[in-house]
């Protein structure tokens, strides 16, 4: 299959004006161990007719040399601090890589549905940086052309620069400057300028708090029962359910009636579809009923932190929800149980509580273990759904390669509607989609 995605081109892109000779230093929450990857997005428009291929490429190399000037760091390279815990980014307009390519095995279609293996659409980011702190690129663009004129943008963006929120900035950055319709109207500038300030999120020197560990779930170990990591990760089968207003709003109403006495009943979308993805995958794979299980999430701090971080902070600026609980109960107590969990959990997290994940990854070097984990991460509220690079419709948003970890995903068309994307162990794939689309089982 890769064979069947041609790279015409590769090339390093440096930013279109002078930027910054400097050593900035990453943040406490950008330097966690859990954190070195890169971030792929896949983005696939619809045929634009009479899109000039050319000068689209040409247009987009341009564009992501102008991003690159505000956002210089993305030009850098990321290394571990010498003199000290932590990482830092050498910024010396090194460069980002741009690589075009071309299809003749994926037109549109293909993308309207999940992928037929978790890395059947490697090749559309054909650079994939294993280690980030091995001197590679923190960004790297695919555009690809797909047989049907049809294009996907593939983007990898190293997560120790920026988080979500923050890449869905630049790339909205970088897309208005691709697209011209748009560039005349909003002119060069991002709407708000971004921030680095990463020293906003590091522990105070030189004073250490003292961290109870049970208060922080996420970093606690739990009992294997069941050789959890072969149980959820072999034999994967992406798969993809959508729930649109009508279907969130069913989960609602069934979380509000299986919510336990004197529980709040008002649930957010995001604290039902969570509760009830976690519970029919933990039903469908089939864990013993006393094995712990636990919903790992992202909780954006920006606004929980006092002061709150500046506008246009695009750093590393969330910590990690956690909802606990048996696979027994899990089960047998229903979707409000476990909504109530996710809630819950999300409350926990207030300004003394990111203050302590701050000293515990700085000072312990905390790290998330796996077992008994599902990860859920919210896509569908960054405003990727947005990226108009002026190539016509964007009919996919989604991850290069589907893996067990759980996302939400924004459809254009619809914006309350999300599209669930998780892979899971092909044996339990037909009870998964049972489970997730029969509410009341």
């Amino acid at each position: 299959m890769g064979s069947s995605v041609r790279v015409k081109e590769a090339s390093v892109i440096t930013p279109s004006e002078p930027t910054p000779s400097s050593v900035l230093a990453l943040s406490a929450l950008d330097s966690q161990l859990f954190l070195r990857f890169t971030i792929e997005y896949l983005l696939v428009y619809n045929p634009c007719p009479g899109l000039d291929q050319a000068a689209t490429t040409a247009r987009l190399k341009a564009a992501l040399a102008r991003a690159l000037v505000l956002y210089y760091p993305f030009a850098g390279r990321v290394r571990p601090r010498p003199d000290g815990p932590g990482l830092e980014v050498v910024c010396g307009a090194q460069g980002a890589v741009f690589i075009e390519a071309s299809a003749d095995c994926y037109n549109v279609n293909d993308f309207e549905k999940a992928p037929k293996t978790v890395t059947h659409w490697r090749s559309l980011l054909s650079l994939h940086v294993a280690d980030v702190l091995k001197g590679s690129p923190p960004l790297a663009v695919q555009l690809t052309w797909l047989r049907d004129g049809a294009a996907a943008l593939g983007v990898g963006i190293n997560h120790c620069i920026c988080d979500g929120i923050g890449s869905a900035e630049f790339l909205n950055h970088f897309a208005e400057l691709a697209n011209e319709k748009r560039e005349l109207l909003l002119g060069l500038r991002p709407k708000q300028k971004p921030v680095w300030e990463r020293h906003l999120l590091n522990p105070p020197r030189g004073k250490q708090t003292r961290v109870d560990s049970a208060s922080h779930p996420e970093f606690n170990r739990v009992a294997d029962l069941c050789n959890f990591m072969s149980k959820v990760s072999t034999g994967l089968k992406p798969t993809s359910v959508t729930f649109d207003k009508r279907r969130l709003n069913e989960l609602k109403r069934l979380a509000r009636c299986t919510s336990q006495p004197g529980e709040s009943v008002c649930y957010t979308s995001f604290e039902v579809l969570a509760a009830h993805v976690w519970r029919s995958w933990a039903r469908a794979i089939g864990f013993p009923p006393n094995q712990k299980l636990k919903l790992v999430f992202s909780v954006n701090v920006r606004n929980r932190v006092k002061p709150g971080l500046p506008e246009g902070y695009y750093g590393n600026a969330f910590v990690l929800g956690c909802a606990e609980t048996s696979a027994k109960e899990l089960e047998e107590r229903g979707i409000g149980f476990g909504s109530g969990l996710v809630k819950r959990a999300k409350e926990r997290v207030g300004n003394e509580h990111v203050r302590e994940v701050m000293e515990l990854v700085w000072e312990r070097k905390a790290c998330p273990d796996p077992v008994g984990v599902l990860i859920v991460s919210q896509w569908s509220r960054l405003g990727l759904e947005k990226i108009d690079v002026g190539m016509g419709k964007l009919l996919h948003v989604g991850p290069v390669c589907c893996d067990r970890y759980c996302l939400f995903l924004p459809l254009r068309e619809h914006c309350v509607s999300v599209k669930v994307m998780v892979a899971v162990p092909t044996l339990a794939v037909d009870n998964y989609q049972l489970f997730m689309r029969a509410s009341h089982l």
